[in-house]
């Protein structure tokens, strides 16, 4: 097993190179791993950047992130009592470790001893019924008191009935925003409970305002960190079920309360059970499921393709250029599975990943949901 796999006390000379790693241009949460897989120490990656940006194709000067906003961005954190959750450190949460791309760096405000408890998300319309948020709150509740601390997003709606059902047993509230910015804005009251009793959480940079790009990122950490995902009340193209989506893509058991086919809030759920989600009418159906995957073990994604793709004899230049065309001529602004590369190029899994490492440190391509990539 890779040592980026394991979870281990980092120094906080570490935690601070993995933060500004990720700080840094191009380096998004998919080519950090990468990067740690390779060199185990966000240190010795900072070092190797420019030369592999310079091997991708870029011809400017390639800057990490400034030390010095850095060190303001931990300052600024810790007068606000909060703390840094740094990917493969002893805090960092095993489930969420093991999906492809689990943010490097997260804040938190709160609780942490939260994220090493038995964790379920549950997430809903924002546009609830009242019924919807009764039944919410009330499986929030009853999860809670069999041992789970739930995990939402502190929308409108369902998400923060979620949270008040959740409060005194444990919540992790995981934001689209800054964990100093409260959105909505309706929602003080709520996040100062959660601040108080629960956990905030967000890999975004403090100060950051939500935007909608945010929020599909903010949903993988939700589900990355349960056990399992239930949906109540979600309209056909709600946000509530791209988390669903993607808690499957990380192998998560998901749940949906079932509804009237009169409410377009019951469409979601509907559909999702059609399609093999587990129905959900009380706590207990939940936990029966929860209780029989008890023993399976969520697997950390292979990064071992990194190991001698630099090894210590000198580097066949000519075949890595080699490499570089073949597999830029098959590239274009249409996303592509990195799999498929890999079959069409027929250069290998750690060549094909070597080379895609080095274009997006240039600034040549970018990573999209799904293992995709394309050209900028």
């Amino acid at each position: 097993m890779p040592a980026s796999s394991t979870r281990r006390p980092l120094s906080q000379k570490e935690k601070i190179a993995r933060l500004q790693l990720i700080r840094t241009e191009n380096v998004g949460p998919v080519t950090f791993r990468h990067l740690i897989s390779k060199y185990d120490s966000a240190v010795t990656a900072l070092a190797a950047l420019p030369g592999l940006a310079r091997r991708g194709g870029r011809k400017q000067n390639f800057v990490t992130a400034r030390p010095a906003d850095i060190n303001r961005e931990i300052e600024e954190l810790a007068a606000l009592g909060g703390c840094l959750i740094v990917y493969g450190d002893t805090l960092y949460p095993e489930a969420l470790m093991a999906t492809e791309d689990a943010p490097p760096v997260m804040m938190a405000l709160g609780h942490p001893h939260l994220l090493e408890s038995r964790i379920f998300a549950m997430v809903g319309a924002r546009n609830c019924s009242a019924a919807g948020s009764r039944l919410a709150t009330t499986l929030a509740r009853d999860m809670g008191q069999a041992g789970y601390i739930i995990s939402s997003g502190m929308a409108r709606g369902i998400d923060s009935a979620v949270h008040q059902g959740a409060l005194e047993s444990g919540t992790i509230a995981v934001v689209a925003g800054g964990v100093d910015v409260i959105y909505p804005r309706e929602n003080d009251r709520l996040y100062d409970a959660i601040k108080s009793c629960g956990l905030i959480l967000s890999e975004m940079p403090l100060g950051t305002q939500p935007q909608a790009r945010h929020f599909p990122r903010r949903n993988r950490i939700i589900s990355g960190l349960a056990a399992g995902l239930l949906v109540v009340e979600a309209t056909h193209k709600s946000g509530s079920l791209i988390t669903a989506r993607l808690a499957l893509e990380q192998g998560r058991e998901v749940f949906a309360v079932p509804g009237s086919p009169l409410d377009p809030r019951a469409k979601g759920p509907n559909d999702m059970i059609r399609q093999g989600a587990v129905l959900v009418e009380n706590a207990a159906h939940i936990l029966e499921v929860l209780q029989m995957m008890a023993t399976k073990t969520i697997a950390e994604p292979a990064y071992d393709f990194f190991d001698n793709i630099y090894p210590e004899t000198p580097v066949d230049d000519t075949r890595f250029a080699q490499a570089r065309q073949q597999i830029h001529d098959k590239l274009s602004h249409t996303p592509v599975a990195v799999d498929d590369l890999i079959r069409q190029a027929d250069l290998g899994s750690a060549m094909v990943q070597s080379v895609l490492l080095e274009l997006e440190l240039a600034g040549e391509i970018s990573r999209y949901p799904g293992n995709r990539v394309a050209f900028c």
